[in-house]
């Protein structure tokens, strides 16, 4: 799916179900970002909004009560999440009660308990599976017992390693910092072992989301191309890329197929106005009057328009649009200029 690929009033129109990312798009660590409340809290009024989230931390009850807290208005079976996705995988693979080794916070040791499983944090326990999942406390002794555990291929008899997701790194209040995937790679390193991912961008968690909410036509919201975007592509439906969390102009610039948005959004205030549709005239892709075009292996900027998203938009479908990829192409800084909203 590409930009403006359906000539929508705004990106809502028609979406019976939002599904919005939580992290870089509602809120960076405690505090919501700019604009998002009050723009899921409009959309709230004519659609069911649901909150899907990678981060295993958190129980989704806790997740429901902080979006409370921050205005919006949230019950925990609102709050799809990767540890829920998880345990549905895990019951196909080793059912309860089996024992299973925890790496990660509290959301993912009370979803365990809750599917009926055992739970412990030693590899001396002979655990049936190991679970990975992101918690800001895990140390060096965590990431061990998993790596005792899993120290034999799963093809030799080894058993199962499960990681809610692979996001390699987290917004937070003070930046960028590394995520799950970067402590799944530390045990992969250890062991030569690839983990089964349960969250985004693997569609459980979104088939899951959908069913869940009675979706007819849903909308996913989210900051990364490599999770929220490719899954969402993945099970079919359309996708906004909003600009407050992870990715940048420069990715979007460079989105592989199967990872493209159907939106990019500056933040959550645009998916309430009217979305441009590109225009394309004499090999220009023209976009509310920034118009871009790619000439060999040049991209050339005819006008830059009143506002850098929407050069963004204009030059995102003109080299997607080329098949040419971008770091063979001469772009203009100016279409990495970067004024949006990041924690």
């Amino acid at each position: 799916m590409g930009l403006f690929s359906k000539a929508r009033a705004t990106p809502l129109d028609g979406v019976d179900v939002v599904l919005a990312d939580l992290d870089g798009v509602v809120y960076a660590g405690p505090g919501a970002l700019p604009h998002a409340v009050e723009s899921l809290n409009r959309a709230a009024q004519t659609r069911r909004i649901g909150y899907i989230t990678n981060n295993a931390s958190r129980t989704d009850a806790s997740v429901a009560s902080h979006l409370t807290e921050l205005g919006l208005s949230v019950a925990p079976h609102e709050v799809v999440t990767s540890p829920q996705a998880a345990m549905r995988l895990l019951a196909s693979i080793v059912p309860a009660p089996a024992t299973l080794l925890i790496v990660g916070g509290d959301g993912l040791v009370v979803e365990a308990e809750k599917a009926g499983y055992r739970v412990t944090r030693s590899a001396d326990d002979a655990p049936d599976a190991v679970v990975q999942g992101f918690s800001p406390d895990i140390a060096w002794t965590d990431l061990a017992e998993a790596a005792f555990a899993l120290k034999l291929p799963e093809d030799e008899g080894g058993i199962p390693w499960i990681a809610t997701n692979t996001d390699w790194t987290i917004p937070r209040e003070r930046g960028v910092a590394p995520g799950n995937g970067t402590l799944v790679s530390a045990v992969h390193t250890a062991i030569g072992r690839l983990a089964t991912v349960a969250g985004k961008p693997e569609m459980p968690i979104f088939e899951e989301a959908i069913a869940r909410f009675g979706a007819k036509r849903s909308l996913f919201i989210g900051d990364r191309l490599d999770t929220d975007i490719l899954g969402a592509a993945r099970v079919g439906i359309d996708s906004a890329l909003v600009l407050t969390g992870i990715d940048r102009p420069k990715h979007v610039l460079a989105a592989p197929e199967g990872s493209r948005p159907t939106y990019v959004l500056s933040d959550l205030r645009e998916l309430h106005e009217p979305y441009p549709v590109a225009q394309r005239k004499n090999g220009a892709v023209t976009v509310n009057g920034a118009s871009v075009r790619v000439v060999g292996g040049d991209v050339e900027i005819l006008a830059e328009g009143p506002r850098q998203i929407d050069l963004v938009r204009a030059g995102a479908t003109a080299i997607w649009e080329s098949g040419t990829p971008v770091f063979v192409l001469n772009v203009p800084e100016k279409l990495f200029e970067d004024p949006f909203h990041r924690p």
